[in-house]
């Protein structure tokens, strides 16, 4: 007897397995990364991240125009400042001439379409490593808010379209939330790092930014790696709170969490593709463990069939020369 439904009669070429396909990437799904220097003609390769870079702002400019040609036109900054700069109230984040905020500016002055996003925590700016003010060996919540509301809004009068606050403290979307509606910005967007995992994946990218907590972990602020529950009510009171975008980090341990979201919140999700992910594709893929092209494909796609929005990817620009 034969079967009457052979499923394989919609796998038999590329042509017929891509016309039904579920799930597709573009351009448009990817949210590129981008690690600002002080200085004039810096390149600075991350150890840690193969053929992923620092820059100052001049070559960040070659670069934003190098994945504008791509169709890649939204941008997630990230600062490193120097170690003299910094304190336990991370004060050079709210610097108005601050490296990032100069950053911002310089960008939107010369592509005005582009979407620019600004990381907005305090670990970058802090002499302690950590994401808030530390009193007393804790990391204090509401002190930190008001610093990160002040922050968002520097961000935003450099040019900003969107703060993503990627901290984890308590209430710190409504504070800038609050702040931005007093200042008259009330277009000016979030996206927080609602789900933010205490995870062991952020290796590299604290070797980049110089960001490695100065004593402890930060596990008192991000989310036990063991918790789901936790992700829904994080969500949903960063909503309440007026986020117009949520991000879950890390990406490929976390689907569940973007599949959950997803079914229960009718709200633009971003994935995180981080650091670590990225620089084990890249080791394994230098061993001839795996084949480096296909795991970045089959990770991409993955975080769409989860259910995000678009993914934040270190490999954003080698996804779309490869699609293309």
């Amino acid at each position: 007897m034969y079967p009457l439904n052979r499923n394989r009669r919609l796998r038999v070429n590329e042509t017929l397995r891509g016309l039904i396909r579920e799930t597709v990437i573009t351009p448009n799904d990817f949210l590129v990364p981008l690690f600002v220097i002080e200085g004039q003609n810096k390149k600075e390769e991350i150890q840690s991240m193969p053929n992923y870079f620092k820059m100052s702002i001049d070559v960040l400019l070659k670069e934003v125009e190098a994945l504008y040609s791509l169709g890649l036109k939204s941008v997630l900054l990230f600062a490193q400042v120097d170690e003299k700069l910094k304190d336990n109230y991370g004060s050079e984040a709210i610097n108005k001439d601050g490296l990032m905020q100069r950053a911002i500016k310089s960008i939107k002055d010369k592509f005005p379409s582009l979407l620019v996003m600004s990381d907005v925590a305090l670990d970058p700016y802090s002499s302690n490593g950590h994401d808030g003010v530390v009193e007393n060996g804790l990391i204090v919540n509401d002190i930190t808010n008001d610093i990160l509301s002040k922050m968002s809004l520097t961000h935003i009068e450099a040019g900003a379209d969107f703060v993503a606050p990627s901290d984890m403290m308590d209430g710190r979307v409504k504070a800038i939330r609050t702040l931005f509606e007093k200042e008259g910005y009330h277009n000016a967007g979030i996206m927080s790092y609602s789900a933010k995992y205490a995870s062991c994946f952020y290796g590299p990218f604290r070797d980049a930014l110089d960001s490695k907590p100065g004593f402890g972990d930060k596990k008192t602020y991000q989310m036990d790696i063991g918790n789901r529950n936790e992700a829904m009510n994080e969500v949903k009171l960063d909503i309440q709170e007026g986020a117009d975008i949520v991000m879950i980090k890390p990406g490929i341990s976390y689907l569940d969490i973007i599949r959950d979201i997803k079914n229960n919140f009718n709200i633009p999700i971003s994935a995180y593709q981080v650091s670590g992910e990225y620089a084990m594709i890249k080791s394994a893929a230098k061993n001839g463990w795996i084949n480096e092209d296909q795991a970045i494909l089959e990770t991409s796609i993955a975080f769409k069939r989860a259910g995000a929005n678009f993914i934040a990817s270190y490999f954003a620009k080698d996804v779309v020369k490869l699609i293309s």
